[in-house]
């Protein structure tokens, strides 16, 4: 009997026939030799049916025929994909196959892939099916996989998963989407003269959209408030040496007048410019003018590397440094993966696994032959620096659900001198990344001064780069932000030596003026992190401990969530600097959501969802239980919109958000 070994494209089937030695050529949608065939997918090759599928009156939109709840789905053939499903399904159906290991990609869209292929061919349920779980495409791994391969039936809360997710999906886009178009479809498309007007709402794209239009909202709402800070130069006794000059800031902390006082913008600043200067007057009188040390801190600071690269980090870090949106990292990542360039991509985990840490000797070995790296490299594998990995922060099995961070495989380096600049530049990050875990801590050496003058208390930090341990890898800013932190060796060498009731000299007084501003717009990469993370954006101290390290999303949908809202003109990407802001149509999509399900729009609610099927892959809810949930909640608000009668709520919409845009010139 022959082995059949299923992919979910053709190029992961060509790793597949490298490494199992199949060199025949291939034939018209698979490979054959001896007992070994390997076939490809071409991503999906069946999807659900649309509604009319079930019943002809469902073609038209009406109010009549929702809410929409199939009691058993239908699926067909994606028309562009029929030849290779016809391919596919023959083979899968061959008598002279006795097991067909499953290879799409290990995660929930993967298993997914596989199982509608397998419903839709009615493969026989009594052949050995088993299931080829990897991270990475080298040789090793895939033969790992296949080796250790277990019955695709282990896999079966994950496949109930999938079919739940796109069950969910579907029923939300299709019920709400049509009630609210039906119900306010007409006056948005009057109001911004629009031809037509769909108004798509999903489980996830439609919660993005509200952290966008609240965030923008915020920001056009924002009102700056000055504030006036006051600080004293100071210098060394008995010294007019320019560069023993340093800053010290004022602070009204207890035992000063204006602790806790009405004047003040937090601790540090005045509201009005004329009290600032009043103080300074005050710290005037009597000359000299000098200031005594009240109290000084000198301590050590280390600063340990980052945790690994998880998807949503990596597209955050890669739109900020390259200016590309999370689909074109994702699509970057991937090619590396198909590549054997890194591990897979499309994880949530920022963790080692503790099998992985016994063999990522060789990993590391493999980065010798990376010539921007290789002696970084070669230092942690003569110090033996990989050895105590598994007893640190970096290793956990506990916080991987399907996959491991993305690392660099060490293998196809070959391969980097065919990528352009851009993708080099990705994978050099991850492997810096990488190898940085294995490198000390970055040390810094932190002085703090508490001054006084009369009554009031000034204060200095200084920090300074002592021992880079893993910044030579990582390349990040080792400076600070404020000039103090710049010391040099001889400030460094002055400020150690001052002692409680030191006298120095007050140089001069400054009022240092500025405004609060507003908070910052997402980028693609800050809004990506952003829903990864949801569940801090939930006010509900249990609600957010329960859904704690669930998102919006998936690792594997994010990016293209945010490329649906673009090409639905709800919100409009910055290419040059990858800021997001919501188009006037989104922002009304926005309200007129908020104004009926608004549900849709809540973080907690979303993340909740994501929540429960992870529930679902792990086996602690039930099919049913999920479907009941789902069911009840598109049948409650669907029938909710319908009911609505109160016509009004356009005009609110609209007088809510005209306004920024006449502003603007647009409306």
């Amino acid at each position: 009997m022959k082995n059949l070994y299923i992919a979910e494209k053709p190029s992961v089937a060509r790793e597949f026939a490298k490494a199992l030695g199949v060199t025949a050529q291939g034939r018209d949608g698979y490979i054959e030799q001896g007992d070994q065939i390997i076939t490809w997918c071409v991503g999906h090759l069946v999807t659900m049916s649309y509604p009319d599928a079930y019943d002809e009156n469902m073609k038209r939109w009406t109010m009549n025929t929702i809410p929409f709840i199939p009691t058993e789905y239908k699926y067909e053939v994606l028309p562009s994909a029929s030849k290779q499903f016809k391919i596919v399904s023959g083979l899968l159906n061959r008598e002279d196959v006795g097991c067909i290991y499953v290879c799409t990609d290990s995660g929930r869209e993967g298993e997914y892939i596989y199982r509608l292929v397998d419903r839709m061919a009615k493969v026989n349920p009594a052949k050995e099916k088993r299931r080829v779980w990897i991270d990475s495409q080298t040789e090793e791994e895939i033969l790992r996989g296949i080796r250790e391969a277990k019955p695709l039936s282990c896999y079966d809360n994950l496949g109930t998963a999938a079919y739940l997710r796109a069950k969910e999906d579907y029923l939300m886009g299709i019920n709400f989407s049509r009630a609210l178009t039906l119900k306010y479809g007409y006056p948005v498309k009057q109001y911004l003269g629009l031809d037509k007007c769909v108004i798509a709402v999903g489980r996830v794209m439609t919660c993005v959209l509200g952290m966008i239009v609240r965030r923008e909202r915020e920001i056009r709402e924002f009102v700056p408030t000055p504030f006036y800070r006051v600080t004293a130069d100071l210098r060394q006794a008995d010294s007019d040496d320019a560069a023993m000059v340093f800053e010290a800031e004022w602070k009204a902390v207890s035992g000063s007048p204006f602790f806790e006082h009405p004047a003040l913008y937090k601790e540090n600043g005045f509201r009005k410019k004329e009290d600032a200067e009043a103080l300074i007057e005050k710290l005037r009188v009597p000359e000299p003018v000098t200031m005594q040390v009240e109290k000084k801190e000198k301590k050590t600071e280390k600063k340990n590397p980052p945790m690994l690269y998880n998807l949503a980090e990596l597209q955050n870090d890669c739109s900020k440094l390259f200016k590309i949106s999370p689909t074109e990292t994702l699509a970057i990542v991937q090619e590396l993966y198909e590549k054997k360039l890194v591990t897979y991509p499309r994880t949530d985990a920022r963790v080692l696994s503790t099998a992985v840490a016994k063999e990522i000797y060789k990993n590391i070995s493999g980065l010798q032959k990376y010539p921007k790296l290789s002696a970084f490299a070669q230092n942690i594998i003569n110090q033996k620096g990989y050895v105590n990995l598994a007893k640190s922060k970096y290793v956990n099995d506990k916080m991987i659900t399907d996959h491991y961070a993305i690392i660099p495989t060490g293998q196809g380096l070959s391969a980097l001198n065919s990528l352009d600049s851009l993708k080099a530049g990705v994978y050099e990050r991850i492997a810096r990344r990488f190898l940085s875990i294995f490198y000390p801590a970055a040390e810094y050496e932190k002085i703090a001064l508490t001054l006084k003058r009369k009554d009031e208390y000034f204060f200095a930090n200084f920090k300074r780069l002592a021992k880079p341990g893993y910044l030579m890898i990582a390349e990040e800013e080792k400076d600070g932000n404020t000039e103090n932190e710049k010391c040099s060796e001889e400030m460094l060498s002055y400020l150690s030596s001052l002692k409680k009731g030191d006298i120095l000299p007050v140089q001069e007084f400054h009022i240092r003026e500025g405004e609060t501003t507003p908070p910052k717009r997402y980028s693609s990469g800050t809004l990506i992190l952003a829903m990864e993370n949801a569940g801090q954006l939930i006010e509900d101290e249990e609600l957010r401990a329960q859904i704690k390290g669930s998102g919006i999303g998936t690792s594997a949908t994010r990016d293209s969530i945010i490329t649906k809202l673009v090409n639905n003109k709800y919100i409009a990407l910055n290419k040059k600097t990858q800021i997001v802001t919501p188009t006037f149509l989104g922002e009304i999509i926005h309200d007129v959501v908020l104004y009926s399900v608004n549900g849709l729009l809540r973080a907690d609610l979303t993340a909740s969802w994501e929540k429960g099927l992870e529930g679902v892959a792990e086996g602690t809810i039930t099919e049913q239980e999920y479907t009941d949930k789902m069911n009840d909640y598109v049948t409650k608000y669907t029938d909710f919109v319908k009911g609505i009668r109160n016509q009004n709520q356009m005009s609110i919409v609209f007088d809510k958000t005209a306004p920024y845009y006449r502003k603007k010139g647009k409306g």
